[in-house]
């Protein structure tokens, strides 16, 4: 198989895989098991905490490990496992536990996923290369919804975990059919073939004194905090106004989301050279505050759904620019994967922290508080990115420690 073609079909596939079984997994436990918002928001706190401290040695591990392809197809098995677990123990010990197992593997898929595809195309062709792996895993993500909407009504909830074992091994078998001539190492860690490049040490000194990427992580995570949790809430709120409809509009919510961020996440990445990075990005931070204060107009099912269209316009933009702009700003460290696991720890702090925080607001003063709350998060977080983040589109490559950008 053709390499773009592989990694086309792995993205499809991974869409199920990626992130777990996601706001699924807060429906599931709130209508079969009877567990609270805060007790949801907490478990999976957990977990995700020690996923989020395991990040940065893990993209350290994905820089100098050539069995990328070995790697990403084991980190999948893993989190499907920890996954098809959950209904065999369906306790907070229990459920942590396995949060914490595939928050772990969980955590090596994308900068695995991204130093696999930087490697095949080069640094001329990422940035078009990352908005069509973003698009095409909306695209598998609403697909795996339509499964879910159309099967759960009949099929009842363990749906979710048999579509889950299947996609688990198909995005295995996917990753290995990527042909491993075709992906060049040192440029899948971010080094740039004819340059001199500065040594381990001093690589690690110039990203750490980088005040752009320094920024970028810090906007990212008030990013997550207030995005992190809003599906889940949605769900939860939807599960509670439509007794025994629960998954079914968990996932028209998802798949409303998925229809939007194809297009954007494609449009991201086709654009990004042309237009720059920033204007998308402030873009997606806009549209995260307005969603929050249009989630609390109404408790109307059809409104709360549709305002999902926005939350389509954010994630695809932030989605398919991340890897982006942290190649920008690390090229020519080799630390390509382990500066972006380094920035998504700051990053997924901000959505570790949402579902705490928010499943604590929603249950001291309802749903409709969370929401405001998190639309506050996202427009401070849209004012800092306004006044510390720079254009990264054409930053120098950090050969020497002149060469961080100012």
């Amino acid at each position: 198989m053709r390499p773009g073609r592989a990694l086309d079909v792995l993205n499809v596939l991974l869409s199920d895989v990626r992130y777990g079984l996601g706001a699924y997994l807060g429906v599931y436990l709130m209508t079969e098991h009877h567990w609270d918002p805060a007790h949801i928001g907490f478990a999976l706190s957990i977990g995700g905490l020690v996923g989020l401290l395991a990040q940065t040695p893990i993209g350290l591990l994905v820089d100098v490990i050539r069995a990328k392809r070995a790697l990403l197809a084991g980190a999948v098995l893993v989190v499907t496992a920890s996954c098809l677990v959950i209904p065999l123990a369906p306790g907070f010990g229990a459920v942590t536990a396995a949060g914490v197992v595939g928050g772990v593997a969980g955590a090596s898929i994308a900068p695995t996923l991204a130093a696999i595809s930087l490697g095949i195309v080069g640094p001329a062709g990422f940035a078009r290369r990352a908005g069509r792996n973003e698009a095409l895993f909306h695209l598998g993500n609403a697909a795996v919804n339509v499964v879910i909407l159309v099967t759960a009504p009949l099929l009842g909830t363990p749906v979710l975990f048999w579509v889950m074992a299947t996609t688990g091994l198909l995005s295995a078998l996917a990753a290995m059919a990527i042909p491993e001539s075709a992906i060049d190492h040192d440029t899948a860690r971010g080094l740039v073939p004819g340059i001199q490049h500065v040594d381990q040490a001093a690589a690690w000194r110039m990203l750490l004194h980088s005040r752009p990427l320094l920024a970028f992580a810090l906007c990212g995570a008030l990013f997550h905090l207030a995005n992190a949790s809003m599906l889940s809430l949605v769900a939860q709120k939807l599960a509670l106004q439509n007794i025994g409809w629960g998954v079914a509009l968990t996932a028209i919510c998802a798949i409303t989301a998925q229809s939007v961020m194809v297009p954007t996440a494609a449009l991201a990445g086709a654009r990004a050279d042309a237009w720059g990075r920033r204007p998308l990005l402030l873009l997606a931070f806009l549209a995260l505050v307005l969603r929050g204060l249009l989630y609390s107009v109404s408790d109307w099912a059809p409104w709360l759904v549709a305002v999902q269209l926005l939350d389509g316009l954010a994630a695809g933009l932030i989605g398919a620019l991340f890897p982006v702009v942290v190649a920008d700003l690390t090229r020519g460290s080799g630390h390509f994967a382990a500066a972006q696991c380094a920035v998504g720890t700051v990053h997924a702090v901000g959505g570790v922290a949402s579902g705490a925080l928010a499943g604590w607001v929603a249950l001291r003063a309802g749903y409709d508080a969370a929401f405001l709350v998190l639309a506050a998060i996202a427009a401070l977080g849209a004012l800092l990115f306004w006044l510390t983040v720079p254009e990264s589109r054409g930053a120098p490559a950090l050969t020497d420690p002149e060469g961080i950008p100012a």
